[in-house]
């Protein structure tokens, strides 16, 4: 294809094969496009599968995951691309510059991801100003929000609640992040009985929020990392608090379907997402949909490659996909082919 022949390979020869700066500059680029797409007016790119999810009306099933445009620099581009959605963070309370850099591999052998970036953004506050200022893109807008690295866990509900409450006039949904492993401590708060505390709370004042209307629909993005007892516990604990939904997955720990040419960079800490990803998110959306007897909607996410890997997770059980890794890796002409193969499947 003429991204993986052309355009990425000129992309790293610019910025000395160094995947983040490839990635910033990627998003300055799309920041500045943007600004000449009209906001609302549907991208030439995007293929039209409307679905109702959450309560709310989706143009089609494939959104941009979190991670990709954590400050919202690029948020009309997204739409003119074709995304169906957009989910932005993850954003914490605190502004922060995220772990040490080099953070961020490439494993094109293995058509994955190493990322350790640490929820490196400006803050919510920052993420709130811009959204005030410059306005939503013109698909729905998740906001995936988390702890900020020097909060110590016993405290992390206020720094949650303090990213809800500044956020909730542009949030379509939350997405409630306690699934990264770059963030110290960050996954024990899928332990019941932290993140029964934090749900609550979360939808608490959610509902304060909402003023007596409809409140904001509240989603917790889970590891691909879980047991099957601890999700299921996980699941529970969802499902007592009211939760929207369940986004599975995030990145894993785990480096299988690392290809041995790149098994030195399969040292490096951090979560990989990508090819290696695609069998265990698909298992994890299965789950959920029959844990849950599919109740609670999902959004399906990890090793979204093509068309096929989509499908596979709406077949599990997932009402809508998000694309990351395969994005980043191939190119804006992914979003058409996988919004493509889900009108196809039906």
């Amino acid at each position: 294809m003429l991204f993986d022949k052309i355009v990425r390979p000129a992309l790293y020869r610019l910025s000395s094969h160094d995947p983040e700066l490839v990635h910033e500059r990627t998003i300055a680029v799309l920041a500045r496009l943007g600004k000449l797409a009209p906001r609302g007016v549907p991208g030439v790119f995007r293929v039209d599968d409307p679905a109702t999810v959450l309560g709310l009306r989706f143009p089609n099933r494939v959104g941009l995951a979190a991670g990709m445009d954590k400050n919202g620099r690029a948020l009309p581009a997204w739409a003119a691309l074709g995304f169906g959605f957009v989910e932005v963070g993850t954003v914490t309370r605190l502004a922060q510059p995220g772990n040490p850099k080099p953070r961020l591999f490439s494993l094109p052998a293995s058509d994955a991801i190493i990322n350790r970036m640490g929820f490196n953004n400006d803050g919510a506050s920052a993420l709130a100003a811009k959204l005030a200022r410059d306005g939503k893109p013109g698909v729905p807008l998740g906001i995936s929000i988390g702890k900020s690295k020097v909060t110590p866990l016993e405290d992390a509900v206020e720094d949650y609640r303090f990213s809800l409450r500044a956020l909730h006039p542009y949030a379509d949904y939350f997405a409630i992040n306690v699934s990264s492993p770059n963030t110290p401590g960050l996954r024990q708060l899928q332990d019941r009985t932290a993140l029964a505390e934090l749900l609550g709370e979360l939808r608490s004042t959610s509902a304060e929020l909402a003023g007596g209307g409809t409140p904001t629909p509240v989603l917790v993005k889970v590891a691909p990392d879980l047991t099957g007892d601890a999700l299921a516990e996980l699941l529970e604990v969802a499902l007592e608090h009211g939760v929207a939904g369940i986004i599975a997955t995030n990145t894993t720990l785990a480096r299988d379907g690392v290809a041995a040419a790149e098994s030195g960079l399969a040292g490096q800490a951090g979560g990989l997402s990508g090819r290696p990803l695609t069998t265990r998110a698909a298992e994890v959306v299965r789950f959920v949909h029959d844990h849950t007897g599919g109740s609670l909607p999902i959004i399906g996410v990890g090793g979204i490659m093509g068309p096929d890997d989509a499908i596979r997770l709406v077949d599990a059980g997932a009402s809508l996909v998000q694309l990351y890794t395969g994005f980043a890796l191939h190119g804006p002409g992914l979003v058409r082919r996988v919004s493509r193969g889900l009108v196809a499947r039906r």
